[in-house]
C-alpha cells in the first residue's frame, strides 16, 4: 500500500513538473497556451495579414464547422482580403470636409501671426458651431483657463502662468493664432493636435473668440 502511494505521488509530482515546465517562457518561446481562445483576438489587426484560413486551426476549441483557424485575420469584405488599404502613391489624406493636413510647426509666440497669416477658420459662427465649441472647451480647456477664460481653472491653482484669455493680448490674437497654439502648444500650453481633430480645434477657436466678447 505504501509503495502504491509512493508511486502515485511520484507520478503526480512528475506530471505537475511537466505542466509547470510548459508554462515557462523566454526568448522566442511564448510558453504553453492552455486556453488559446483567451489569448488570440480574431479582430482585424492592421499591422498583420494572415491569409491562410486554416492558420491556427489546432488552437481553435470552438465547435463550428465553418469556423476558420484561430490566427486567420484577413478581411473577407475586402476583395483583396486586406485589413488596411495602401493609399496610392503621392496622395495626401484629407478629412471628411476635404481639408488638407495642418503642418505648421511650433514657433515662438511673437512670430505665430506671421506664420499663420494666410490661415483662415473654415467654420462659421453659427449657434451649432459655438455649442459644439463650448462642449469641447469644457472638456479640454476649462480645467486650465476657467469657465470664462480668465485663467482661473483648477489647474491654475497648482501651476502659475496659465493664460488669461480675457487679457488684451489674447483678445487681439487671430483665430489662426489660437488654432496654432491648440495644435502645437506654446509656453505652458501643451500641444493638443494629436488629441483634437482640426475641425474641433476650429470650433474651440470660435468659442474662445465668442467668450472674449462677453
Amino acid at each position: 500500500m505504501q509503495t502504491m502511494r509512493t508511486v502515485k505521488t511520484l507520478i503526480f509530482s512528475a506530471s505537475a513538473a511537466v505542466m509547470l515546465a510548459g508554462c515557462t517562457a523566454g526568448g522566442n518561446n511564448p510558453g504553453r497556451e492552455y486556453a488559446p481562445n483567451m489569448y488570440h483576438s480574431v479582430a482585424y489587426e492592421p499591422m498583420s495579414q494572415i491569409t491562410d484560413p486554416d492558420a491556427g486551426a489546432w488552437a481553435n476549441s470552438l465547435e463550428h464547422g465553418d469556423r476558420t483557424g484561430e490566427y486567420y485575420n484577413s478581411n473577407n469584405y475586402n476583395p483583396y482580403k486586406m485589413n488596411m488599404r495602401t493609399p496610392p502613391a503621392h496622395t495626401v489624406k484629407r478629412n471628411a470636409q476635404g481639408w488638407l493636413p495642418y503642418r505648421i510647426a511650433r514657433v515662438p509666440k511673437d512670430s505665430i501671426d506671421i506664420v499663420v497669416g494666410n490661415l483662415k477658420n473654415p467654420l462659421d459662427s453659427s449657434a451649432a458651431v459655438l455649442a459644439a465649441g463650448k462642449a469641447l472647451y469644457v472638456s479640454y480647456c476649462q480645467h486650465c483657463h476657467g469657465a470664462k477664460g480668465e485663467g482661473d481653472g483648477k489647474v491654475a491653482d497648482k501651476y502659475a502662468g496659465v493664460a488669461n484669455l480675457q487679457g488684451d493680448t489674447y483678445r487681439a490674437m487671430s483665430e489662426a493664432h489660437i488654432f496654432q497654439v491648440i495644435t502645437n502648444g506654446a509656453g505652458l500650453m501643451q500641444p493638443h493636435g494629436s488629441q483634437i481633430s482640426p475641425e474641433d480645434r476650429w470650433k474651440i477657436t470660435k468659442y474662445v473668440k465668442a467668450l472674449q466678447k462677453k
